[in-house]
């Protein structure tokens, strides 16, 4: 069973991880969502509702792809996260070249620390290369209507969390 883990914040899920999660789904039989706790992020929605809000997204894709997909919670090393979860894949979306030399580190450093763990990248939609959480938070925050970039629940969830 060929198994790949995503790791992310998630904070919240956007189109554009649903476009890399729907991809990396159809070369995977098991894919797992790794939701970072990171506290240090300051994360808008807690663990609980980041975990909810991509199981219910998730739900879909995995019916429409047959492949089993899941969200695990993890606050350890990501190559850790990798071996509890049997993955021998971690999938990373890109966005634009700014993100390649962040993630070419990681994946040396990963590397030293498990070479067996494989790490492939995935180009973002030209349509989803803008989307970041960090700058759906902000424009919903400042009013602006984020239905573009988020799905109807997400997007329910961002308003009723800024109290619209």
């Amino acid at each position: 069973m060929r198994t790949a883990l995503y790791p992310g914040t998630f904070d919240p899920i956007t189109y554009g991880h649903i476009d890399i999660i729907r991809r990396a789904a159809a070369l995977v039989d098991k894919l797992v969502i790794g939701v970072a706790i990171n506290r240090d992020k300051g994360p808008l929605f807690s663990l609980e509702e980041r975990v909810e809000m991509i199981e219910v997204e998730c739900a879909k894709l995995s019916e429409q792809t047959g492949t089993e997909i899941v969200a695990h919670p993890f606050e350890n090393l990501l190559i850790d996260c990798a071996h509890d979860v049997g993955a021998q894949i971690i999938v990373r979306g890109l966005r634009a070249v700014a993100d390649f030399e962040y993630e070419y580190q990681m994946v040396g450093m990963n590397r030293v620390l498990d070479d067996s763990v494989e790490t492939v990248f995935l180009m973002a939609e030209a349509k989803h290369q803008a989307i970041a959480s960090k700058l759906v938070k902000e424009i919903a925050r400042l009013g602006g209507d984020v239905s573009n970039f988020v799905t109807p629940l997400v997007n329910e969830r961002l308003l009723q969390k800024l109290g619209r």
